[in-house]
């Protein structure tokens, strides 16, 4: 059975940096467009970026510039490395896998995280 799990979240400060993980276990993340998601209270969970299996990124214009993707397919691990980090990147934070991109976008992943709160303090 496939699962994925996030890790590395936590209680930060505005400014401070905080490094994501997504660990992938029973699937071969070579096969998968990988993205991470958030959800912050009250909201609708949001992309805010994505690698594709070839390794082209894509960032929302509200994390662009502050994080970076990127994907270690011989661990199976999925990273955020999130820096300059402001009170409205708070959220819980999903890691998710898709057959595409595409599909990344619709929010119709295959495989689904559980979630890593991120709490930014002003």
């Amino acid at each position: 059975q496939a699962h994925l799990v996030e890790s590395g979240g936590g209680l930060v400060q505005t400014g401070d940096s905080l490094r994501l993980s997504c660990a992938a276990s029973g699937l071969t993340l070579d096969n998968y467009a990988m993205g991470w998601y958030v959800q912050a209270p009250g909201k609708e969970r949001e992309l805010v970026a994505h690698i594709s299996s070839g390794g082209n990124t894509y960032y929302a214009d509200s994390v662009k510039g502050r994080f970076t993707i990127s994907r270690d397919n011989a661990q199976n691990m999925l990273y955020l490395q999130m820096n300059s980090l402001k009170p409205e990147d708070t959220a819980v934070y999903y890691c998710a896998a898709g057959r595409s991109v595409g599909a990344l976008i619709r929010g119709r992943g295959n495989y689904w995280g559980q979630g890593t709160q991120v709490t930014v303090s002003s």
